[in-house]
């Protein structure tokens, strides 16, 4: 049997090949070391090239959903602050009625104190006109109009739903509908406020002490309909406190897939150093002496 010829263009060729392996896992090596990162193109790595896509567009998403919370945030707690305000109003409407009501008040009080009432009404309608980055925010989903004139009189009403997507499957709806607030089956808030300043102005008791039920039932309204918002806001810190935790596992699971391990790659770095090396070394006696001397 005859044993194959081995010429030198062979162990030259071959030791080529090595040297441009090694210099290959080498500058791989060195690469991560400079990025911090596993691969830098798919075709280093095609699986956690392809597991870091699916780890970043769930990263991705969440975050979506978090800017998503943060709007639903910033309704609630801008509808809470007008709430707030109408409670005082109202109360403050509520006292006047009650005051009114008795025989300790002339004619010239009752006048100074619908003068008072007339300027809670605008208030009251101010609040009702809401507005938060162009958009108001009782009017339900037509948030381009104002609910109320500046009459008192509705100028478009809208109840629907103000809806936030702000988890996978979790929408929440983040108005408050301007029938909970304004109206009654057969009354409105500033039609009863109306009929409280006429009390006022022609000293009509029983007009008067009318209306501190009629004030009061609105009253009850506003109070229940922030207590449901309340509800809502807690539930949105919660939802808030779970994508918080889904962003950071989804960011270590990223981190796990595709992030280098700096002393494993410096290890490995200088344990490619020496190889290449001793590649150098042994391919200087093989190649020709013409060569060695080129490379030297």
């Amino acid at each position: 049997m005859k044993s194959m010829r081995v010429t030198q263009s062979m162990l030259s060729n071959q030791m080529l090949r090595n040297l441009s392996s090694n210099y290959s896992k080498f500058d791989q090596y060195l690469e991560q070391l400079h990025t911090g990162k596993k691969v830098s193109r798919p075709s280093d790595n095609p699986v956690v090239a392809m597991k870091g896509m699916s780890y970043r567009a769930e990263v991705s998403k969440i975050e979506q959903y978090k800017s998503n919370a943060s709007e639903a945030e910033n309704w609630l707690e801008n509808t809470d602050e007008a709430l707030d305000k109408m409670t005082k109003a109202l109360h403050r409407i509520y006292d006047l009625a009650v005051q009114g009501s008795t025989g300790s008040y002339n004619e010239e009080d009752r006048l100074n104190m619908m003068s008072e009432v007339k300027q809670l009404k605008e208030h009251v309608i101010d609040i009702a006109n809401t507005s938060v980055g162009g958009k108001h925010i009782f009017n339900g989903r037509q948030t381009d109009q104002p609910p109320v004139n500046k009459d008192g009189t509705f100028n478009s009403e809208n109840n629907d739903s103000v809806i936030i997507e702000v988890a996978h499957g979790t929408k929440l709806a983040v108005n408050t509908k301007p029938d909970h607030l304004f109206k009654t089956e057969t009354d409105d808030l500033f039609s009863a406020i109306d009929r409280f300043i006429a009390g006022l102005e022609n000293s009509d008791l029983d007009q008067i002490n009318a209306s501190i039920g009629d004030i009061q039932a609105f009253t009850d309204q506003v109070v229940n309909a922030r207590a449901d918002l309340g509800a809502r806001m807690n539930r949105l810190e919660l939802i808030h406190d779970r994508l918080n935790h889904q962003e950071i596992v989804a960011k270590k699971m990223m981190s796990d897939n595709e992030d280098v391990e700096y002393e494993e790659v410096i290890t490995q770095l200088i344990t490619q150093e020496s190889i290449l090396r001793a590649s150098l070394a042994a391919g200087s006696r093989t190649i020709q002496p013409t060569l060695l001397d080129f490379l030297r």
